[in-house]
């Protein structure tokens, strides 16, 4: 008999579904796309799917501090907490608007710093990934149109073979110079260009060993590919390999450092 889905991460995971599912009524229906303060674009589909899991999380969490990409790029404050919620509901966009179908819904849960809990689905893909560290992986191909049916997510044992960095997996959009700096310095020439935290999905397949990002991301990016990789026994180190990534650095806006992400099994060396 297979472990059933925790009651945390089912939460969760019903949360991304339903956002999935609003997303690809968007992108059959038309979507008009704008762009925000930062110069990247938004559609509605991030909007509505963000309110969505808002409201979701504050019915079976309530007073849970929530922070979203699109309410925070709205305006909203959120005092630090020692336990909240990190979201991205569309994380992707250019790939979204594109056609391209790598973008995903993301959703983690914070304590003290470290992701505890993590949902990332990508709805066109019909891919779902959820864990946490000390509970393990689930994984199931989830329909967005479908009910939602937890009992689909089942026991999912990452690829942990022990092995050097052979493959990367880069930003579709934001590959720099550094990043391939990087790389070569360490004799990784094999590449996969993705968008989204789904890269962090291939870094559990064992489709990639290694997700090296310099270059500006936010702390809902990599929250829930942190929680599942940490459940796998990866790991997520800031660029000099001296610390894991951290979360609710509201001081700097939540704007990651730039981290290598490891895949369970790949020596963890920077």
């Amino acid at each position: 008999m297979s472990t059933p889905l925790p009651e945390m991460l089912e939460t969760l995971a019903r949360a991304a579904h339903g956002a999935g599912r609003i997303v690809l009524d968007v992108r059959e229906g038309g979507m008009k796309v704008r762009r925000k303060p930062d110069d990247s674009p938004v559609t509605q589909a991030d909007t509505m799917a963000e309110e969505y899991i808002e409201r979701a999380l504050a019915s079976a969490f309530p007073g849970l501090p929530f922070i979203g990409e699109e309410l925070t790029a709205a305006g909203r404050q959120v005092a630090p907490a020692e336990r909240f919620f990190l979201v991205d509901p569309l994380d992707g966009t250019r790939e979204f608007i594109a056609g391209r179908d790598s973008f995903s819904t993301n959703i983690a849960l914070v304590e003290h710093g470290r992701p505890v809990a993590g949902v990332i689905y990508a709805p066109l893909r019909a891919e779902m990934i959820a864990g946490a560290p000390g509970e393990g992986l689930w994984r199931a191909r989830v329909d967005a149109h479908a009910p939602f049916d937890a009992s689909a997510l089942r026991p999912f044992t990452p690829f942990v073979e022990p092995r050097p960095m052979r493959r990367a997996v880069v930003s579709f959009s934001h590959l720099d110079e550094r990043t391939l700096r990087w790389l070569k310095a360490r004799g990784v020439t094999d590449q996969v260009r993705m968008g989204s935290a789904y890269k962090f999905c291939l870094l559990l397949t064992g489709e990639a060993d290694v997700y090296p990002r310099f270059g500006p991301t936010m702390e809902w990016d990599t929250a829930a590919g942190h929680a599942l990789l940490q459940a796998a026994g990866g790991a997520v180190l800031l660029p000099d390999g001296s610390a894991p990534l951290t979360y609710g650095h509201v001081n700097r806006g939540f704007l990651n450092p730039g981290f290598v992400a490891f895949a369970p099994g790949v020596e963890a060396r920077t």
